[in-house]
């Protein structure tokens, strides 16, 4: 259980944080930038959430799906914090597992049955809330490059369901933005070379 009695600690005055083991490294430590990045898009997921009102029920589905997304972000944020470095510890660390890949692929083909096949790439635009799933979108790539870069690093690793639910979850923001840009009809496609 998290209880958050006080908010600042001043522990980080010297440019430094704990991680779930209780080891301190620089805030610039590639661990902290992947679950730093990957808290951003929950934030902009956020923002997504205060962009859809419930009065369609193509929202009402997107909504949900986005509550357990970011519900997931908070779990791979705890799995990233918390280095597996082979060795026991006083407590389970909390893991992104393979249950959670398999729902959010189910609900990428859930969403993409609504959709024509793509004939051209998508511009970010349509509406105010497939737009910012795209920001979404664009950051949870950053993420996952991250989040693989700390993978390559000796001595550290990154689990194999964490990697493939980053990777999934930008296909998701991906289908997502075009089914609530009223199922791909306000999508805005690229038209290569058009302004030559």
């Amino acid at each position: 259980m998290v209880v958050l009695n006080k908010i600042y600690t001043k522990t980080g005055d010297d440019g430094t944080t704990a991680l779930g083991t209780g080891e301190r490294v620089h805030k610039f430590d590639q661990r902290i930038e992947a679950y730093g990045t990957v808290d951003e898009v929950n934030s902009i997921i956020g923002l997504v959430t205060t962009q859809l009102d419930e009065s369609s029920d193509d929202n009402k589905t997107v909504l949900a799906m986005l509550s357990r997304i970011q519900n997931d972000l908070f779990d791979l944020g705890a799995d990233l914090c918390t280095p597996d470095k082979g060795e026991k510890l006083e407590y389970e660390p909390l893991r992104i597992v393979e249950a959670q890949v398999k729902r959010l692929e189910k609900e990428i083909d859930e969403l993409n049955q609504h959709l024509d096949p793509l004939r051209s790439f998508i511009l970010p635009g349509g509406t105010p809330a497939g737009a910012t799933l795209h920001i979404a979108r664009t950051v949870s790539r950053r993420a996952e490059r991250q989040m693989i870069r700390l993978n390559s690093q000796d001595n550290e690793q990154v689990g194999e369901f964490a990697l493939q639910y980053i990777n999934r979850l930008s296909d998701f923001l991906f289908v997502a933005s075009r089914f609530i840009n009223d199922r791909g009809k306000m999508d805005v496609l690229w038209t290569p070379g058009e302004n030559r």
